[in-house]
């Protein structure tokens, strides 16, 4: 926009935004993204695009006043190859949510390791198509059962590794689904990163008793985020396993209260 003369801050701006929602808006045409990982990822990338474009208009002064070509020489890309074998593992992230239930430990327990089907979710996060908890199942007892946790997607196949009841429920996961089901025009959207790139690794639940014989019941999960940057991401991510949390806890407290 600025080659033939320098037109200013506002016009490049103003293309580049356009540039970015039309791009946006061909990746759904061609069924690459869905429209709620493009709503995520919108922040991060109209905000790149307002600062690439006031750069982009800050070298064109310099162009336009006879120092174009040191400007370009600053921002010019370093271009190196990495080899995969050298790449660090992703970092373990973790997210830890609780509720407290008017019921104790031993009432809660069984809430815990399986639980009937839950509601339809009320959170508005949860309604935009990211896979929901529906219901809980186990195969076996103790340490080396196989825990089921069914989502709108799939299920969570989480072997037990911790069976202390009614204190301690741990697993790891060994497979899981889809983290959501995007909203788009498309029947199927092919969207690569949403295969590997968020993995949960392990889970565990832990109950203590209240002074007032009820149950402190909390709930984490450790999982892994290969996405970049990790610390917008993260936002995004910790949000959503804590609302998924919540999802699974407030039914675990409604049971185990109607039980007692």
């Amino acid at each position: 926009v600025n080659r033939p003369a320098y037109r200013g801050v506002w016009p490049a701006v103003t293309v580049g935004v356009l540039s970015c929602l039309i791009c946006g808006g061909l990746l759904i045409v061609f069924a690459m993204e869905g429209i709620v990982c493009l709503a995520m990822v919108a922040p991060l990338a109209l905000g790149l695009t307002l600062v690439g474009s006031l750069f982009g208009a800050l070298f064109a002064r310099g162009a336009s006043s006879g120092g174009g070509v040191t400007a370009m020489a600053i921002v010019l890309p370093i271009v190196g190859t990495t080899d995969a074998a050298l790449e660090p593992e992703p970092t373990v992230f973790a997210m830890t949510s609780e509720i407290v239930v008017d019921a104790p430990p031993s009432a809660v327990w069984p809430n815990v390791v399986g639980f009937s089907e839950l509601p339809p979710p009320s959170d508005w996060l949860l309604k935009t198509g990211i896979a929901c908890p529906v219901r809980a199942r186990i195969e076996g007892e103790g340490v080396g059962a196989v825990r089921y946790c069914e989502f709108t997607t799939g299920p969570f196949v989480e072997p037990i590794t911790v069976w202390d009841p009614p204190h301690r429920l741990g697993f790891n996961v060994v497979e899981q689904p889809e983290p959501l089901a995007e909203w788009s025009p498309y029947e199927e959207v092919y969207a690569p990163h949403l295969h590997d790139t968020m993995m949960s690794q392990r889970g565990q639940f832990d109950l203590s008793e209240t002074e007032n014989g009820g149950t402190l019941l909390r709930g984490t999960t450790w999982y892994t985020l290969d996405l970049a940057p990790a610390p917008y991401w993260r936002l995004w991510s910790d949000l959503v396993v804590h609302r998924i949390h919540m999802q699974v806890l407030t039914h675990v407290k409604n049971l185990s209260e109607a039980a007692g």
